[in-house]
């Protein structure tokens, strides 16, 4: 019984990951990248986010409680995983070791965001392009802007693949390997872009 229960929690983990907070990344990552074309793009894209009809249930039950769940059990997987990378250099075994590295970095990386961000705005505080110029201001934090993206975008580019195999997409060692290289590009890509959107608020 307790096996069905971690084998269903497991695959509800790996979903989540990717419906529907993978998604958010993504629409998260895309709403930032106006920053590139300027404060009023910004301003304009992040305006429409907040206009968007039931936005508060949005969040609590497409976004923050899928995030929650994820984090809390990704947690109990990182912890009681066994890592092998000292005795077995082996590519996967690595990208298994920096998956839960890179969870762990980008739990405390979305929790800093959301203080920074959305629990300002709760307090009365305006989200716009000023907003995040303010923050990476800070050399310091703008430097861990820059290593949490890159974590949560590897966190989910790596995700991609587990879930891949998980559901049964990817069978064959053959469309495991060309599913590593897509991942691969998905994380070039999201990295460019979300460290190419912070850069633009400096």
């Amino acid at each position: 019984m307790s096996q069905n229960r971690e084998f269903f929690l497991r695959k509800l983990h790996s979903l989540l990951g990717v419906i529907p907070v993978g998604i958010f990344l993504l629409v998260h990552l895309g709403v930032n990248y106006f920053s590139v074309r300027g404060e009023e793009s910004y301003n304009q894209a992040v305006a429409f986010m907040e206009g968007l009809p039931m936005r508060y249930a949005m969040e609590i039950f497409v976004i923050f409680l899928p995030i929650l769940f994820h984090a809390i059990y990704g947690l109990y997987i990182a912890f009681q995983a066994r890592h092998n990378t000292g005795t077995y250099s082996y590519f996967r075994n690595w990208m298994f070791r920096l998956q839960r590295t890179t969870g762990v970095i980008t739990l405390i990386f979305v929790a800093w965001h959301v203080w920074e961000t959305r629990i300002a705005a709760a307090l009365g505080q305006e989200v716009n392009f000023d907003m995040m110029a303010d923050i990476v201001a800070n050399p310091v934090a703008l430097i861990a802007y820059i290593i949490g993206i890159t974590a949560t975008t590897f966190h989910f580019a790596n995700g991609l693949w587990s879930f891949a195999i998980t559901w049964g997409i990817t069978v064959s060692p053959r469309s495991q390997q060309i599913s590593t290289y897509v991942t691969l590009g998905v994380f070039v890509l999201l990295t460019y872009v979300g460290i190419r959107s912070i850069l633009a608020f400096v």
